[in-house]
């Protein structure tokens, strides 16, 4: 027999809130000072690229010290239950017999889509940062060489084109109304506790 999921709760901490919204702007400059110069919009791009790549890196840290301590990583980690929730949508069926939990399969997903993205897109854009001058360091391209530079410049240039797809794709379904309870609870942290409800 299942339980009805609770609809009020902390759902997410401030802490969490705060890093949610300080990623989301850092990409939204990340993506403006990448992709507005490719359309001919010219401006000095280069130092508001690279310290909003630096500040992405230091939130992503931030987070990754706030699921080791706080979280635990065992609530994004896909479990069988999962993979039996996706089976059961894609043959139009409901997922509420599957176990409670903080976020559902296509959630998981998705943060797992996204987080490979930023990483491969922090692994590839920090080696860039030789190649800029700045008040801490000088440049220096010669740390790699020219077919290294290209493959870094492909891979970067790919994901960040995945990257604005699942933001165009987060964007979308976040403002769904059956999902808007989600948006909510990332504004204000209340909201479901559970994905989806749960077996007692």
């Amino acid at each position: 027999m299942t339980q009805p999921m609770r609809l009020r709760g902390v759902r997410h901490h401030l802490a969490d809130r705060l890093f949610h919204w300080g990623m989301a702007l850092t990409v939204i400059i990340l993506a403006a000072t990448a992709f507005l110069p490719v359309v001919g919009i010219r401006f000095d791009w280069v130092p508001l690229h690279w310290t909003a790549g630096v500040a992405l890196l230091l939130l992503v840290l931030f987070h990754l010290v706030r699921v080791f301590s706080t979280h635990g990583a065992r609530e994004m980690v896909p479990r069988a239950d999962d993979v039996r929730e996706i089976g059961q949508v894609m043959r139009g069926g409901t997922t509420h017999s599957l176990s409670g939990a903080k976020y559902d399969a296509f959630q998981k997903g998705f943060h797992l889509a996204a987080a490979l993205t930023v990483l491969a897109l922090l692994a590839t854009g920090l080696p860039m940062l030789a190649k800029i001058d700045t008040r801490f360091w000088r440049r220096d391209p010669s740390i790699l060489s020219d077919t290294t530079w290209g493959m870094i410049y492909v891979m970067h240039g790919a994901a960040a084109m995945v990257l604005l797809f699942l933001v165009i794709l987060h964007v979308y379904f976040a403002v769904l109304p059956e999902h808007r309870k989600f948006l909510t609870a990332m504004i204000f942290g209340v909201g479901p506790e559970k994905a989806r409800k749960g077996n007692p």
